[in-house]
């Protein structure tokens, strides 16, 4: 929205129409200009901006990137280890579990064999 210009009465009466106007005309031009420039100017240095804010951005993402993949990397090395240790505890626990079925079994079928042979001999004593 352009400004323009206005001079005083005063300043018409002492000048002149003519030369009031011309200098009217001329500080609107000079405005004019001065507004197209400041635009210009703003223009480059938005432009200036979003370039470095697109390269930071960019930077940022790669950054972003390189550190989730670590972490993927961290949690796979992780889940890994944790799946051979339980592999490892349970291998454990079945061999224990094994030690102790035979420990209150051998027992049982020993006794139950010891009672069968002295069913045994008693029949054979008649």
């Amino acid at each position: 929205m352009p400004v323009t210009a206005r001079l005083s009465k005063r300043f018409y009466d002492t000048f002149g129409e003519e030369i009031a106007n011309e200098l009217v005309d001329w500080f609107n031009a000079v405005d004019n200009t001065y507004r197209a420039d400041l635009r210009e100017f703003n223009e480059l240095n938005f432009a200036r901006f979003d370039a470095k804010l697109e390269q930071r951005l960019t930077e940022l993402d790669a950054k972003w990137t390189t550190r989730w993949t670590e972490l993927d990397a961290k949690w796979a090395t992780r889940w890994t280890e944790l799946d051979a240790k339980l592999e490892q505890r349970l291998a454990q626990v079945k061999s224990d579990l094994v030690k102790w079925m035979f420990a209150f079994w051998a027992p049982t079928a020993l006794a139950t064999v010891g009672t069968a042979l002295g069913v045994v001999s008693l029949l054979l004593r008649r």
